[in-house]
């Protein structure tokens, strides 16, 4: 009886303490999980837009982040492309707050003057945790 009664307080003492570790790395993980948004953009431009036109919009959106404090990152080099679009921009914000106040600024009605003329259509995802 000694025995199991050993065998069955350590079973429950392992599966205290794996559960209080799992908890706890759920936690951290948790809290460590960023607090700043991904905006994902994929766009198709118009028939006839031209390579350099299309170089001047992805520079453009290369240069938000000197522009407009609120942008951390950019990634314009997409080197997998699915259906009709042929392009993706993504944009990582400070927070959401930043992505709000974006837009209407002064930094993207900069960058839309390259961009908007070319495209044709886009879809936009905004990502965060």
């Amino acid at each position: 009886m000694t025995i199991l009664f050993k065998k069955l307080t350590t079973a429950l003492l392992l599966t205290g303490l794996l559960a209080f570790t799992t908890a706890a790395t759920s936690a951290q993980a948790a809290s460590a999980a960023p607090k700043s948004v991904i905006h994902v953009v994929t766009v198709k431009f118009k028939d006839g837009t031209t390579p350099a036109q299309i170089k001047a919009a992805l520079d453009g959106v290369q240069a938000l982040p000197q522009e407009y404090k609120g942008i951390t990152r950019v990634w314009t080099k997409a080197f997998k492309v699915q259906g009709d679009k042929t392009h993706a921009i993504v944009m990582e914000f400070a927070d959401e707050a930043a992505l709000t106040a974006y837009s209407g600024s002064a930094a993207q009605k900069k960058w839309y003057e390259s961009y908007l003329p070319i495209r044709a259509e886009s879809t936009t995802f905004d990502i965060t945790n």
